[in-house]
C-alpha cells in the first residue's frame, strides 16, 4: 500500500458525521506505519473499543469507513475473517458493521462482514502475526494471490459502504 498522509486518511471517511470526524484520532503509531506491509490501514479506537476504522487506497480513491464492533462479544466459538480468511478462536474475528455513505447511511442502512478484531489482516497474510488458536486456512494459493484476494475483498466491502441505496 502506498503511504497515506493524515489529510488523505481524514478526507477519505465516507460514512462519518462531522461530530465523528471531530473526535477521530489517528493511531499513535501512524507516523511509524510500515506501509509496504499493509493492504489497508485499520485500527480500533483505544478510547472506544466498539469503534474501528478501516482506510484503503482503492480504485475509486482513498476510502475510509467507521466500523461498529459488537459490545457483547461471543465466547467459545471459532470465526473466519471474510477479508483474509484467517481462522480465529473465540473473539479473534467479529462481525463489524459500517453505516453506508450518503442518504442510505442517514436512513440507518449498514453493511457488515466478519473481520479480524485487531484489523491486522495484512500482517496475518505476511506471517508477521499469528492467530492464537487458529491460523490460515489450508489453500493452494500462493501468498501473492492471497494478498490480491484481501485487497479485492477490502475494495468490495468499501464499495458496498459507498453504495447509496
Amino acid at each position: 500500500m502506498r503511504a497515506l498522509t493524515e489529510s488523505e486518511v481524514r478526507e477519505g471517511f465516507v460514512n462519518a458525521t462531522p461530530a465523528e470526524m471531530a473526535r477521530l484520532e489517528l493511531p499513535w503509531w501512524f507516523g511509524a506505519t510500515l506501509w509496504d506491509s499493509l493492504d489497508y490501514l485499520g485500527w480500533v479506537d483505544p478510547a472506544l473499543p466498539e469503534r474501528g476504522y478501516l482506510v484503503a487506497d482503492t480504485s475509486f480513491g482513498v476510502v475510509g469507513a467507521i466500523l461498529r464492533l459488537p459490545k457483547n462479544r461471543p465466547q467459545g466459538r471459532r470465526a473466519l475473517c471474510n477479508l483474509c480468511y484467517t481462522q480465529h478462536r473465540s473473539q479473534g474475528a467479529l462481525l463489524m458493521v459500517a453505516r453506508r455513505a450518503g442518504k442510505a447511511g442517514l436512513n440507518h442502512n449498514t453493511v457488515g462482514t466478519y473481520i479480524c478484531t485487531d484489523l491486522a489482516c495484512s500482517l496475518y497474510l505476511r506471517g508477521l502475526r499469528r492467530a492464537v488458536g487458529g491460523g490460515m486456512m489450508p489453500e493452494t494459493m500462493d501468498s501473492d494471490a492471497r494478498i490480491r484476494r484481501l485487497q479485492d475483498n477490502v475494495e468490495d466491502f468499501l464499495g458496498r459502504v459507498l453504495v447509496d441505496g
